[in-house]
């Protein structure tokens, strides 16, 4: 066999040309124990804060506590499958998470991967799960409303984009029902919204997703899961994960919406992180930077400027209270934090009053700069929340028994049946229009002398009256979200008119 020597030339140039003198540099090092989560790893002495680390199975953790000798790594995945002497070798990478439109319409876990079968997620956009939130100048005034859906919420606590409103409460008071509701009313609005399911049942979240399915929601929405069997170290991350998925939008010139159920559970798994590594406890065995943790989560939520194209993120973080213990330390904290709190009462709620909103106690720090001009009015919101606080200083009065004059009794009345219009079922947004007629009629007096057992028939009738037969009355007030003179008239006209219908229809019933 003959060997040509220009060929031999020829394949070592080429040989030469397309070698890669690159040397894979990479610092390893053994893990020193491993369990509940968390392990400590010997020989990463140039690890950084955040940064990534693999395990020799391929599972991913995280550097949460430098020590002098060794490193605390909380394990984000399953820490059954690591033991004692394996490798682990730093990334270089801090944690980040898919984001961008392919992640609407899915489930996903606390780092992106589906939980769906609904197939992989393509998507060329990734975000660092931990970032900074914007500064004073990159922000604008909250003023602009994100409507709930909810009469109570929408009229006494009104909630703008770039918010934070709390919604505080006891267990099975209607908590995830008013962040459910209040995803369902963006149906339409262009708002990418966020679901963070942190420690919950995992037949809790079914549900949820199927509520959310079933009104056609899942469309803009993504849920989060980090469920109740989820271990800890991913619990702690979900909400920074699902807050990075939102901010995708935000800083895109879009609108997004992030509900966090709940940051009490996230609290607890940051405690039991915490712990395990040694930290120093604090009061009622927290860690020192407990408030922290909660409060670079939620200034992430913001209305940006005009300049950074006016995007905002919402958020609805939810803290559950023991026994209405609101000066406890976690919610305590996520009171400073926010602008305002949604405080549901179990003793409301067990009465029907659902929401079972305390407004004496629920505040919106931003007020009526989150509300349209028709809301704001004196004879719709304006007065509603003083009303309703003079209503239950009354029924206070009135249980003693005392004979009470024909003025009070029926201020008395009249707060009875704004009490039964506030009520609201689950799942059933109202457009804010529609909250507007419902309580002008309640506020006016055209309420009075319905029996309370029919109030919420007669909004119903009434709403789709509106609808139907004084469409052009509804559709100017939509379009100029105003209450002005000529359209007090007109409202008053269109109540008259239809409470004769009314009496006509159910003298013969």
């Amino acid at each position: 066999m003959k060997f040509n020597a220009d060929e031999i030339a020829s394949v070592l140039q080429q040989e030469i040309e397309q070698f890669d003198a690159d040397i894979d540099v990479r610092e390893v090092g053994r893990v020193l124990e491993v369990g509940d989560g968390i392990a400590r790893v010997y020989g990463l002495s140039g690890v950084m804060a955040g940064e990534m680390v693999e395990f020799a199975n391929g599972t991913m953790g995280l550097a949460f506590n430098l020590e002098e000798h060794s490193v605390g790594v909380i394990i984000l995945g399953d820490y059954l499958n690591i033991a004692e002497g394996e490798e682990v070798k730093s990334t270089g990478r801090l944690l980040s998470v898919p984001v961008g439109e392919a992640l609407l319409g899915r489930v996903v876990d606390a780092l992106g991967n589906p939980l769906d079968g609904k197939g992989p997620i393509v998507t060329p956009h990734r975000r660092m799960v931990e970032s900074n939130a914007p500064g004073i100048a990159e922000r604008q005034p909250v003023k602009e409303p994100m409507q709930t859906g909810i009469k109570a919420v929408d009229a006494m606590t009104p909630i703008g984009r770039g918010q934070r409103e709390l919604i505080i409460g006891d267990r099975k008071t209607g908590k995830t029902a008013i962040g459910i509701d209040a995803i369902l009313n963006q149906k339409g609005s262009g708002v990418k919204c966020f679901y963070v399911a942190v420690g919950q049942k995992e037949s809790t979240v079914a549900g949820v997703i199927d509520a959310l399915t079933k009104h056609g929601a899942m469309d803009y929405t993504t849920v989060i899961v980090s469920g109740a069997s989820a271990p800890a170290p991913q619990q702690y991350v979900a909400p920074y994960a699902g807050t990075a998925m939102a901010e995708y939008f935000m800083y895109n010139g879009q609108h997004a919406l992030i509900v966090y159920d709940d940051l009490s559970k996230q609290a607890v798994a940051y405690r039991q992180l915490s712990l395990l590594m040694r930290r120093p406890p604090g009061r009622e065995a927290y860690p020192g930077d407990v408030f922290y943790a909660h409060s670079r989560l939620l200034e992430r939520s913001a209305k940006l400027s005009k300049e950074l194209g006016g995007g905002s993120l919402t958020s609805l973080p939810i803290i559950e209270t023991l026994e209405g213990e609101v000066s406890a330390y976690i919610p305590t904290n996520v009171i400073s934090i926010t602008d305002g709190q949604i405080y549901l009462q179990p003793d409301l709620f067990f009465a029907g009053q659902r929401p079972a909103m305390n407004a004496g106690i629920s505040v919106s720090r931003v007020g009526g700069a989150a509300q349209i001009p028709a809301m704001k009015h004196k004879l719709v919101a304006g007065g509603l929340r003083l009303a309703l606080a003079a209503f239950r200083e009354l029924e206070a009065f009135a249980q003693l028994g005392t004979d009470l004059d024909a003025a009070t009794q029926s201020k008395l009345d009249r707060g009875y049946r704004m009490i039964e219009l506030l009520k609201q079922g689950q799942y059933a947004p109202l457009d804010v229009i529609d909250q507007v007629m419902s309580i002008f009629a309640g506020n006016t007096g055209r309420l009075d002398k319905i029996p309370r057992n029919q109030v919420a028939q007669w909004e119903k009738e009434f709403l789709q009256f509106m609808r139907e037969q004084k469409s052009e009355v509804r559709g100017k007030l939509a379009e100029t979200k105003k209450l002005d003179d000529d359209m007090i008239k007109a409202l008053e006209a269109a109540i008259t008119e239809f409470q004769k219908q009314y009496d006509t229809k159910h003298s013969k019933a």
